[in-house]
């Protein structure tokens, strides 16, 4: 008999969504980045800005680490705010704009700039994200990232995580800048809400900065008339992308809508239905939104050195030595947590006889662009801050201002679209690692993926989740390993627990169209199918070229697994 799923242990388990912490200050601050022509871009922006816009203005600029800088003094003719010099522990006020000092990495904690010594700072010296990053950390959706002229990446990322905790992202028109490199790397990412001059970002920040959403109140149970045009707003994304929210968070659900109402000025929920109803653009791009496509490589970096000590090793003791290791990476984003996991095997097997062939599934609901990118394997140089030199000598080549992971470690990732809770899943694999994907579920959609997860783990099998999750109340299904890590290990039970899809609504294209639920037809027989479709499309095979963004090679045919090879050599 199938396991009962509908009674949890611990129905205490809680999921925070990041969106719905509290922030640190009590209005929004402005992270301004530039290098290279920064300083007419900057001169520019405070020029047209109102001085009482109830914002803080922090600007990050790339600076001769050896001179002393006259930043401060140039740009206080420009603005009738108070311009000043960042100093450690300094609290951040509205109405005032706050300089970088020389030969330091600023950043923001508890509502005051924080500074340390350029020197003391590991990897490469990227300020803008430095600050960027931290202040979407600190600051969540009352975060304002701009990125205006310079060479490089830097700023690219640290856009990223602002648009990710439903901040508000600007980059200066490339055609405008003295040096496009930054502000056009930010564009190519998808991380920008506004590319305008710099004026054209000044008044779009006054304007942004007055619209309720930034007042970041509680969000409170709309009465019934907000209630129905709410349903009208997802019914409108639903009928442009396919794809039902109404079983996601609630509140992380309306912070996102009310992000898309303040970029365009609405302030009436009925308004911005009536826009999605008759703009189809508009409903793609809050289907963007309420998708999470932020990531980093070696995200909490000892898990994944856990992995190497704890788990990898329990998964082959249990395989026979010709058998492929099999992972799944649902939510995989642009796909460096999928090529982290690729790297901590081939570094596992550094020291062993021979290297297993690798499987790693890695599969999100994002539009196609996230994965395009991911399966390129192409990322901006500004993921030197993430990994350490060695892994980006091995792993990675550099191509201009970019770095492209090698092809080897590609050819063992297969990227697909995929609703985790509407297609079917993979089965079979030996670990899957979903991280920072179930804080954005309702609890009835939480314990459904659990479930699924469950089903498509071997034995034995490992989950990895997010700090901010947990599977507590399913103590019947997985047993915590490693808490610190949230590693989860699958529990045997009496009977496979049945997997909540409805087979009859999904029809296997094929011979004479049969249907997936159709008599003589199983829920394995599907399973097996769904990895066939899935592999056959997207597995690279031999004569396929994966250096660009979509494989070209004839149809049909399995995946060529990676190729055995002898302790110490490189992909």
């Amino acid at each position: 008999m199938p396991m009962p799923m509908d009674e949890p242990a611990e129905p205490n388990a809680t999921f925070d969504a990041p969106d719905e912490q509290g922030t640190e200050s009590p209005f929004p601050i402005v992270g301004i980045g530039a290098s290279a022509g920064g300083l007419e871009a900057f001169t520019q922006l405070l020029a047209h800005l109102p001085a009482s816009t109830g914002m803080a203005f922090v600007l990050v600029q790339h600076l001769d680490p050896r001179h002393e800088s006259r930043l401060t003094d140039i740009l206080a003719r420009a603005t009738r705010m108070p311009v000043i010099e960042g100093s450690q522990g300094l609290p951040v006020a509205p109405n005032h704009v706050y300089i970088i000092p020389p030969n330091t990495c600023m950043a923001l904690a508890q509502g005051a700039l924080q500074l340390t010594p350029r020197g003391d700072a590991s990897g490469p010296n990227l300020p803008v994200d430095h600050f960027l990053r931290a202040l979407a950390q600190t600051q969540q959706a009352q975060a304002i990232g701009v990125v205006l002229s310079g060479t490089g990446s830097d700023g690219t990322l640290g856009l990223l995580e602002i648009k990710a905790v439903g901040g508000i992202t600007f980059a200066q028109e490339p055609g405008t800048a003295g040096h496009g490199g930054m502000p056009q790397s930010a564009i190519g990412s998808g991380a920008v809400d506004f590319v305008l001059p710099p004026e054209g970002i000044a008044e779009r920040l006054a304007e942004v900065g007055a619209h309720p959403y930034l007042a970041l109140g509680p969000v409170e149970a709309p009465p019934a008339e907000a209630e129905d045009h709410f349903k009208r707003v997802l019914a409108a994304v639903r009928a442009a992308t396919k794809v039902d929210f109404s079983q996601y968070r609630d509140t992380t659900i309306r912070r996102r809508i009310m992000r898309r109402m303040a970029l365009h000025g609405e302030s009436s929920l009925a308004a911005y239905a009536e826009r999605l109803e008759r703009e189809g653009p508009e409903a793609e791009a809050l289907y963007r939104d309420l998708l999470i496509n932020v990531t980093s490589f070696f995200r909490d970096p000892a898990l994944f050195e856990a992995l190497k000590t704890s788990v990898f090793p329990e998964i082959l003791k249990a395989k026979p030595p010709d058998a492929p290791l099999r992972l799944w990476v649902p939510g995989c984003s642009t796909g460096q947590e999928p090529y982290s996991l690729a790297i901590a095997l081939w570094e596992f097997f550094d020291d062993k006889p021979v290297r297993r062939p690798l499987q790693i599934f890695a599969t999100d609901l994002s539009d196609p662009g996230a994965l395009e990118q991911a399966r390129a394997g192409l990322y901006p140089e500004s993921i030197e801050a993430e990994l350490t030199p060695e892994r980006l000598h091995r792993f990675f080549k550099k191509e201009d201002r970019l770095y492209r992971i090698d092809k080897s470690i590609r050819d063992s990732c297969v990227f697909a679209r995929q609703n985790l809770t509407a297609d079917p899943p993979f089965s079979h694999v030996d670990l899957i690692s979903c991280r920072n994907v179930l804080i954005y579920m309702a609890t009835a959609l939480q314990r459904r993926v659990l479930q699924i997860f469950h089903y498509a783990l071997n034995v034995p099998g490992f989950l990895i989740l997010g700090s901010s999750e947990t599977a507590g109340e399913f103590k019947r299904l997985f047993e915590v390993t490693d808490r610190a890590h949230k590693i989860y290990l699958k529990q045997v039970t009496a009977g496979r627990p049945t997997v909540p899809f409805a087979f009859e609504d999904y029809k296997m294209p094929g011979a004479a169209g049969t249907r997936a639920g159709a008599p003589g037809s199983t829920p394995a027989d599907f399973q097996t199918e769904a990895d066939r479709l899935l592999l056959s499309r997207y597995a690279p095979r031999p004569g396929c070229s994966s250096t660009s963004t979509s494989t070209s090679c004839s149809s049909g045919g399995a995946p060529v697994p990676t190729s055995r090879r002898r302790r110490g050599s490189r992909p």
